[in-house]
């Protein structure tokens, strides 16, 4: 199997088939039947007071092409981290038996991503154009990978929205792209807190979690980044290069994922834990 840090450079020796292009098509493609799969859901345009769904309008109605695959990617990433923050917490082990404010992040997570997805939406009035996820063997089953996993994802989202702060066309946008990330930081952190925490039964306490790098890092200090880790990412490209094997099903045997079973985005319409913590606007205030 190969490890998560390993899914780039197969993808560059091309052995999945997919480009960005390609990925992008099949974007646009499956728009359509998104739609009608997720149209029961409210949008965080239809949470807003009437000035601030005058800005979520002027959003939308000023997107760039550039903005609109920044999204488009941001709203595949965000679909599949409400769909592996629900696996684990319905399905994992190890879940149950870790302490309840580790059993908190995990739960608040999920619903943050939902939200996060939700707003990408509303902007680009367009739902996820992917709605199964393949992940790496023993995803759920094993602590160990399920951890070195959600990092890895973690770390792709924090450098993917570092991306939009760099290449959205608004303020507006990159300042959005710039609390998300502050989020999916956050929620990196966590989860490494939650690597002490795992219990003999499941194989902790771990010492170590391996992220997006490949390189086992201390879980001690969770919070072990001075400045948040960009990967050297400057395009969209890169962002969608890391998530084609958890999308696309060549890719994922590629790069030695499970591909015997596929996981679906089940949205719902999230709670944040805390109001002082909402959306508010795309201006902030």
């Amino acid at each position: 199997m190969h490890a998560p840090n390993e899914i780039a450079p197969l993808l560059e020796d091309n052995q999945s088939g997919v480009s960005r292009r390609s990925f992008l098509k099949t974007a646009t493609l499956a728009g359509a039947t998104s739609l009608v799969a997720l149209g029961g859901l409210s949008t965080a345009a239809t949470a807003q007071t009437e000035p601030e769904a005058d800005t979520l309008r002027v959003e939308h109605d000023h997107l760039k092409k550039g903005d609109r695959d920044i999204l488009i990617a941001a709203q595949v990433a965000e679909a599949l981290a409400v769909t592996t923050y629900s696996n684990i917490i319905d399905i994992s082990p190890f879940f149950k038996t870790i302490p309840d404010d580790d059993q908190g992040y995990l739960i608040g997570a999920r619903q943050e991503e939902m939200s996060h997805y939700l707003l990408e939406q509303s902007v680009t009035d367009q739902f996820t154009p992917f709605t199964q996820f393949f992940y790496p063997k023993k995803m759920f089953s094993d602590a160990q990978t399920t951890l070195n996993v959600l990092v890895t994802l973690e770390d792709a989202f924090i450098a993917a929205y570092l991306v939009g702060v760099r290449n959205f066309s608004t303020r507006n946008l990159r300042v959005t792209a710039a609390r998300i990330m502050g989020i999916e930081s956050d929620h990196r952190t966590l989860a490494r807190v939650v690597g002490g925490d795992v219990t003999p039964q499941f194989g902790g306490p771990f010492a170590t979690i391996t992220g997006i790098q490949g390189v086992a890092e201390s879980i001690a200090p969770p919070n072990n980044n001075g400045y948040e880790r960009t990967l050297c990412w400057t395009s969209i490209d890169q962002a969608l290069t890391a998530l084609t094997p958890f999308v696309d099903f060549n890719a994922a045997k590629a790069a030695g994922f499970d591909t015997a079973q596929s996981f679906p985005f089940e949205p719902f319409n999230p709670t944040l834990p805390n109001p002082l913590g909402d959306f508010i606007s795309f201006s902030g205030c």
